[in-house]
């Protein structure tokens, strides 16, 4: 469903960002892995 909902944010100066939907379900585990791979990087750089 695309109906121009805003479904994820990013903070253009600090590490915050944020998705309004279960990125690890849908569309596919696969579609979405840089939303993990960003969370594993800025857990590493913490």
């Amino acid at each position: 469903l695309n109906d121009g909902t805003v479904e994820g944010m990013a903070h253009r100066e600090m590490p915050i960002f944020s998705v309004q939907y279960h990125p690890e379900a849908h569309p596919g585990p696969w579609d979405n892995e840089y939303i993990f791979q960003d969370f594993v990087a800025e857990l590493k750089g913490a």
